[in-house]
C-alpha cells in the first residue's frame, strides 16, 4: 500500500511542478496553453481537419470548370451541376436560416461547440500554438525564453516561427480570394502582378488578419471580438450538457499527501493540481462554474481523466454533464423538449425549401409580361392582337440559340417568333411577340396562352420550360 501511495505521489509531484506557475490570463501576458494527449484532443483535431476542404475545395472540377465558384463579377454561383443567379437567392437565405437555427440547436444541447471544435479562429489558434510548441518546446520553456534577453538563437526561433505564421497566414488568404476566382488562373496571373487590385488587397488583409488574430491576440478574440461569446449565456439551460466541474466529488480540494490511507482522507477526489486550468486554450478554471471564456473544447476532461487514472481515482470528475445531471434532478429526455421539436421543424422547412430550390432550378427560365396599355387591339380584319414581352434568362455558362412557340386557343397565330433569339449566359435576353385570334373564335374575355422555349446545349441535350399567360379580347358577341 506504502509503495503504491509513494508511486502516486511521483506522478502528482511532476504535475504539481508544471502547474506551479499558472495563473488566469487577463491579457496582461500571453497564454501557453499545454498539449495532453486524450480522447477529446484526437476529436478537437479531427474536427479542425474539415478544414482542408478551404484549402482544396477550390480545386475540384466540375464538367469542365470549377465544381464550386462564387463568380461576383458575373453574378453567378457554381455549386457542381446547378448555377444560381441573383434570382435564385432566396436559397442563400434559407442555407444562412439553416445554419443559424442549427447553431443554436447545438448551443442549447451541447454548448459551444462551434467555438471548440470547429471556429476558424479557435482552429488556426490551435495551429498556430502547434507550430509555436514544435519550435519553442513546451510551456515552460516558452515562458523562460520570452522572459530571456535577445540572442542569435531566440532571433532564430522568432523569427522562423513568425515567418511560418505569415506564410499560413498568405495560404488562407489566397485560398478564400480561389473561392471568387478560377483558382488554376490565380496561380497563373496572381505572381506575375495580372491579377486584380481586389484579389491583391483581399490576400494582404487575410494574410494580416490571420498573423494578427492567430498568432498574437488568440483568445483575447474570443473574449472580446466575438459576438457569439456575448449571447451564448442566453442559449444554455440547465439541461445544456457542457463540460463540467463535479463539485460534490471533488470538493474539498485537497493535494495528495505522502504518507496517508484512502480511508483517512478528508478532501474530495480533485488533487488541486491545476491541470484543467494548464490546458484551456482561454485560461478559465472549469472548477469555478460556467464562464464567458469557456469554449466547451473539452481538453479539460482529458488533463483531469489523465491525473485521475494516476493517482487512482474514478475518472469522470471533469466531464460532459448538465447541471440538472449534478444536482440528481429528473432528466428531460432530448425529445420530451419542446424547444428542441421548434428548432427542429424550423431546420426542416429550411433545408426542404434548399433541396426544392436546388432540384427545381431551370437552365433556362422564362417571364411572360402581357402588355397592359393597351390589353389588346383590334386590327383591320377584325382579329384581336395581344402584346408580349418574353424575358428569356439563361442561367448555363455558355450563349444559348432559343426557340419560341406557343399553344393555346385552335385558331392562334403567334407573330415575331420566326426568329431564333440568342440568350447570352447569365443574364436575361427579351424578346417581343404577338398572339392574334379572330374575333368570331374568342369564347371568353381571357383564355389562357402557354408560352414555350427551346434550345439544344454544345452536347446536344435539348431543354426548355413552359409559362402560361392569358389572352384578353372583347366580350364576346351574343
Amino acid at each position: 500500500m506504502r509503495k503504491e501511495s509513494v508511486e502516486k505521489n511521483a506522478a502528482t509531484d511532476e504535475l504539481y511542478a508544471d502547474a506551479a506557475q499558472w495563473h488566469i490570463n487577463t491579457g496582461g501576458e500571453t497564454i501557453h496553453a499545454k498539449r495532453m494527449p486524450g480522447k477529446w484532443r484526437t476529436i478537437k483535431w479531427l474536427a479542425n481537419a474539415t478544414w482542408i476542404i478551404f484549402f482544396i475545395g477550390p480545386y475540384l472540377r466540375w464538367d469542365g470548370r470549377q465544381a464550386i465558384l462564387w463568380d461576383i463579377p458575373a453574378r453567378q454561383y457554381h455549386i457542381f451541376g446547378a448555377t444560381i443567379l441573383p434570382q435564385d437567392f432566396w436559397m442563400l437565405s434559407l442555407l444562412l436560416l439553416f445554419f443559424a437555427i442549427l447553431l443554436a440547436v447545438v448551443t442549447a444541447l451541447a454548448g459551444r461547440v462551434w467555438c471548440g471544435f470547429f471556429c476558424f479562429q479557435t482552429v488556426w489558434t490551435d495551429v498556430f500554438t502547434w507550430i509555436e510548441e514544435k519550435l519553442e518546446g513546451q510551456p515552460a520553456a516558452r515562458r523562460k525564453m520570452e522572459k530571456a534577453p535577445l540572442d542569435f538563437t531566440k532571433i532564430r526561433i522568432k523569427v522562423t516561427k513568425h515567418l511560418i505564421w505569415a506564410l499560413i497566414g498568405f495560404a488562407t488568404g489566397f485560398a478564400f480570394v480561389s473561392w471568387f476566382v478560377d483558382a488554376p488562373t490565380l496561380w497563373k496571373e496572381f505572381f506575375i502582378g495580372q491579377s486584380g487590385t481586389t484579389a491583391y488587397v483581399t490576400v494582404a488583409l487575410f494574410t494580416v488578419g490571420t498573423y494578427g488574430l492567430a498568432g498574437w491576440l488568440r483568445e483575447q478574440v474570443c473574449f472580446w471580438l466575438c459576438p457569439y461569446a456575448r449571447i451564448q449565456g442566453v442559449m444554455l439551460d440547465r439541461t445544456t450538457v457542457l463540460p463540467t466541474y463535479d463539485f460534490h466529488r471533488g470538493e474539498p480540494r485537497g493535494r495528495i499527501k505522502k504518507v496517508q490511507k484512502e480511508a483517512d482522507r478528508t478532501t474530495g477526489d480533485c488533487v488541486d493540481c491545476n491541470q484543467c486550468v494548464a490546458v484551456c486554450p482561454t485560461g478559465v478554471d472549469i472548477r469555478e462554474g460556467q464562464q464567458e471564456g469557456c469554449i466547451t473544447c473539452a481538453l479539460c476532461i482529458d488533463a483531469c481523466d489523465s491525473v485521475m487514472a494516476k493517482v487512482g481515482r474514478p475518472l469522470g470528475l471533469v466531464r460532459y454533464a448538465s447541471l440538472d445531471e449534478l444536482e440528481a434532478k429528473p432528466f428531460k429526455a432530448m425529445l420530451k423538449r419542446p424547444r428542441v421539436w421548434v428548432y427542429f421543424f424550423i431546420l426542416l422547412a429550411a433545408i426542404s425549401g434548399i433541396l426544392y430550390g436546388l432540384t427545381s432550378l431551370d437552365p433556362i427560365e422564362l417571364k411572360v409580361l402581357h402588355e397592359r396599355a393597351p390589353l389588346f387591339t383590334t386590327l383591320s380584319d377584325g382579329s384581336v392582337q395581344n402584346k408580349y414581352t418574353l424575358k428569356i434568362l439563361n442561367k448555363g455558362t455558355e450563349d444559348l440559340e432559343v426557340r419560341i412557340s406557343a399553344s393555346g386557343p385552335e385558331v392562334m397565330e403567334l407573330i415575331g417568333a420566326n426568329n431564333v433569339v440568342r440568350a447570352k449566359h447569365g443574364v436575361v435576353s427579351p424578346a417581343i411577340v404577338f398572339v392574334k385570334i379572330p374575333r368570331n373564335q374568342l369564347k371568353t374575355e381571357r383564355q389562357d396562352v402557354q408560352f414555350r422555349i427551346e434550345a439544344t446545349r454544345p452536347d446536344g441535350q435539348v431543354i426548355a420550360t413552359d409559362r402560361t399567360s392569358i389572352f384578353i379580347g372583347p366580350k364576346p358577341r351574343p
